[in-house]
């Protein structure tokens, strides 16, 4: 019954399952969850062609509020997002993600997760839940302030690092605004030359068809694309708190390093 019991802790898996693999192993603990194990796997390879479109964005900073982990683990219904065990991997993954910091999904799925590896644990609990379960995205991100935030439930997380310590508010406003707005680039400097020649030649056609001297065209053309930068540059961007004021103007000085946003 002890074997029992320690198996179902560590594959989650129901008793009946349990007792068969225990059965089939003759007694061996490490046996028998590889029997689940591959079990998992075997159920949840048939599913490997399922849309996952649920499941969470979990984020968090370290106690000094210099590094941030953000983690999306994907599923295919609400119902599954919500429940314990899928929360309680969330979690359990997150907190990975913070100790050894991965340097992409690949690494952290190899990392050891109750003896199992995280891809291992992953197809466990996606033969016991019954879907197909994946995690889609990790980053970490340091700096001299880094603030979290997490919108619509665990549906939107964003990390967003400043340059300058002491930045907490700042730094979870411009969070908040990560999150409402979706910037793609921090600054124009980030913005390609191939995105710039395409977004002037489609303003440039405009204008032509609207009658406007080719004379006037290039002065508007820079007026455009001031107007481009502030919809997807973060720094450009007019702040949610005060629309007469732009990002960097907030920031005291301050400039934003760097950002992840994951949204599901």
């Amino acid at each position: 019954m002890e074997l029992l019991k320690q198996l179902r802790e560590m594959t989650g898996a129901g008793m009946v399952d349990c007792k068969k693999a225990l059965d089939e192993a003759n007694g061996d603990l490490s046996a028998a969850v590889e029997i689940l194990r591959k079990k998992g796997i075997a159920k949840s390879a048939k599913r490997a062609d399922r849309e996952t479109s649920e499941g969470v964005v979990a984020v968090a900073v370290n106690a000094d509020a210099t590094e941030g982990y953000a983690i999306e683990v994907d599923s295919e219904t609400d119902f599954v997002s919500r429940s314990d065990k899928f929360q309680d991997f969330v979690a359990k993954a997150l907190e990975l993600v913070k100790q050894s910091k991965p340097a992409n999904v690949e690494e952290l799925l190899s990392l050891d997760m109750n003896g199992l590896t995280v891809a291992d644990t992953l197809n466990t609990l996606s033969g016991i839940i019954g879907e197909k379960l994946a995690v889609k995205n990790l980053a970490v991100l340091s700096g001299a302030t880094v603030a979290c935030y997490s919108h619509l439930g665990g549906r939107i997380g964003v990390l967003v690092a400043i340059d300058a310590s002491g930045k907490q508010t700042e730094a979870v406003d411009v969070a908040m605004q990560v999150a409402a707005s979706n910037p793609k680039y921090l600054v124009p400097a980030e913005v390609s030359i191939e995105e710039m020649d395409k977004e002037k030649e489609i303003y440039r056609e405009q204008l032509v068809k609207e009658g406007k001297p080719e004379a006037m065209v290039e002065k508007i053309l820079e007026g455009k694309m001031a107007k481009y930068y502030s919809e997807v540059c973060l720094m450009e961007q007019e702040f949610i708190k005060d629309d007469k004021k732009k990002v960097k103007e907030v920031l005291g000085g301050a400039n934003v390093s760097a950002f992840v946003r994951f949204s599901l």
